[in-house]
């Protein structure tokens, strides 16, 4: 390892009369923390939460927590380092300004319909883009993501509308039965 490299990892600052770490040593453990929100994630979502109320955040931030949704601000050069080699690293170009990141490793669109939803009501909240299950969308293509119900909600409808089918038989069936027992006295 040469001198400068050497240095830019394991210089110690002096400071105040105190000893901090090196820059790099600092921000290593966010990039981590970054990457193992990422680890196994199903979507990433961008949001620009510029002139949001502390009480809008703090909504949000619970919006977010009560769906499983990781939600966190981080300096946009340390989601870059993060991103870099992975199926998020196309969200790098939309990395300017404030940026908030939402991650959900279980419901793929839950990010995208809570930012969109929370957006309706909260002006200053913008999306900018986001990676779902693989593939990068852009704004537009969030909103679109946004609107797509959850994979409980979609199970649910979809059962619903076998199980309707199915009574309707059934009662039809019941009346068929018992019509034919009174007619022949069973």
């Amino acid at each position: 390892m040469s001198p400068g490299l050497r240095e830019a990892f394991f210089i110690l600052i002096l400071q105040g009369g105190k000893l901090l770490m090196a820059k790099v040593e600092i921000k290593k453990p966010i990039v981590d923390e970054i990457i193992e929100c990422l680890n196994g994630a199903k979507s990433a979502v961008l949001a620009d939460y510029r002139g949001l109320t502390v009480e809008q955040d703090t909504a949000l931030r619970k919006k977010m927590r009560e769906a499983g949704v990781i939600y966190k601000v981080y300096k946009n050069t340390m989601i870059k380092r993060a991103v870099a080699g992975t199926e998020f690293e196309a969200l790098v170009p939309d990395l300017e300004g404030p940026t908030a990141i939402a991650i959900s490793k279980e419901d793929a669109t839950a990010p995208a319909r809570i930012l969109f939803g929370f957006a309706k009501t909260a002006d200053a909240l913008q999306l900018k883009s986001g990676v779902v299950e693989g593939t990068y969308y852009d704004e537009k293509g969030i909103q679109v993501i946004a609107t797509i119900p959850s994979r409980e909600e979609l199970l649910s409808k979809f059962l619903g509308s076998i199980q309707s089918p199915v009574q309707t038989s059934l009662v039809l069936l019941s009346r068929l039965l018992k019509r034919t027992k009174q007619k022949h006295n069973y």
